[in-house]
């Protein structure tokens, strides 16, 4: 599978390797100790499109995400972010996930070699009032990690009245009539940095925007992995 992403990757000569079914860039032209540095002393933008998304909404949302998660639901209230997990009924880990409490549901973002399971696992639970959607196919997902995140940012006019106090997991909905458009304050790779959700089209505009306009060094999953080492 590629993500709507792809073909930029191709433009910008990455090599291109497989992970959990997706065709996904390694590195660019420059290489990961370039691409590592980057991301530790200006920015980076990753290509995260491969991840999971599951929205969870109805009257009894609620009840039904404190039960198949591992954290207190309880404490998130609209805007916030949890890092936690989803056990089978044995208390083992069916996936690790980030949940974002949203005003009208909750947004589940899994990892991608386990979508199809979670949704399936998550569908075989579920309760009266509630509803269970699988959102992957129609999303779109980039970081832009560093420490110069929030200056590109509010460079740009969809975000830059959202997230000069954006806290730590903490998120901006900015969906439309397009559909689901998030800014959070999430990452793994330590520095300050942002996660986008939306479309594909908003996506691949903001890709383009960032790279071309605003010499966002592009980073691929071999530096992904280097700075999450880095960060334990």
């Amino acid at each position: 599978m590629k993500t709507s992403l792809y073909r930029h990757h191709i433009q910008l000569s990455a090599k291109m390797v497989d992970f959990a079914g997706f065709e996904m860039p390694i590195h660019y032209e420059k290489g990961i100790n370039y691409e590592c540095s980057a991301v530790r002393s200006d920015v980076g933008i990753f290509d995260v499109s491969h991840m999971g998304q599951i929205l969870i909404n109805g009257e009894k949302a609620f009840e039904f995400v404190q039960y198949i998660t591992t954290n207190d639901v309880s404490k998130l209230s609209p805007g916030q972010c949890q890092y936690t997990v989803i056990c089978d009924q044995e208390g083992g880990i069916i996936d690790d996930l980030i949940l974002y409490c949203m005003n009208d549901g909750y947004l589940l973002v899994v990892n991608a070699s386990n979508i199809k399971k979670d949704f399936e696992w998550i569908k075989n639970q579920q309760i009266d009032k509630v509803e269970i959607t699988d959102l992957s196919e129609e999303i779109s997902l980039v970081a832009i990690q560093g420490p110069k995140s929030r200056d590109i940012l509010n460079n740009i006019d969809d975000f830059e009245s959202h997230i000069s106090d954006l806290g730590f997991y903490n998120f901006i909905d900015i969906s439309d009539n397009h559909g689901l458009k998030i800014i959070s304050r999430t990452g793994y790779t330590g520095e300050l940095g942002f996660e986008i959700y939306g479309n594909h089209d908003f996506i691949n505009s903001i890709w383009s925007l960032l790279v071309n306009n605003h010499s966002v060094n592009p980073i691929g999953l071999g530096a992904r992995d280097i700075l999450r080492m880095e960060m334990r």
